[in-house]
């Protein structure tokens, strides 16, 4: 089914609000790169294909935080809970409050960890297993790519 121009609107408008500086999408007949840079900056002439860039510290912004993408290896017997959709993450439901879970936490599978806003619309993120949070790899207010782990949680054997 191919993009509305009102959908691609509220994504070029969700890229201009965050700290992405790239996007690619590509669906049915549509390919659409998104390239972000600031005032006075010269894009560079076309090249290969471009390779990942190191994370570089970003100025101080009031939202979201910074998107720069630590790689995360997932230990042998731990889940990953993934970010479903490109969004901003955010550990807690409102600001100021408490974080949905902690490293230590015990959670069961139909437990929110945390909340993916996409496009304005906030979407709860389930634990889907049962078990003990043992990292949080994204920080409040992040910008997170699709499949990119936002919380490691450690199964719980007794009820696997």
């Amino acid at each position: 089914m191919p993009l509305t121009i009102e959908q691609i609107q509220a994504i070029l408008k969700l890229i201009d609000e965050s700290s992405c500086e790239e996007f690619r999408l590509e669906t049915d007949g549509l390919k659409l790169v998104v390239l972000k840079r600031a005032s006075g900056d010269q894009l560079p002439a076309p090249a290969a294909p471009a390779r990942p860039r190191p994370a570089a510290p970003e100025p101080a912004r009031a939202a979201p935080a910074p998107s720069a993408r630590v790689a995360v290896t997932v230990p042998q017997g731990v889940v990953a809970v993934r970010a479903p959709m490109v969004g901003t993450f955010y550990r807690a439901p409102a600001p100021g409050a408490p974080p949905f879970v902690e490293v230590g936490s015990v959670v069961k599978e139909t437990d929110t960890v945390g909340i993916l806003e996409v496009m304005k619309l906030m979407n709860s993120i389930a634990a889907g297993v049962r078990g003990r949070v043992v990292r949080v790899c994204v920080e409040n207010a992040t910008l997170v790519e699709f499949g990119q782990p936002l919380i490691l949680i450690a199964p719980d054997a007794t009820h696997a």
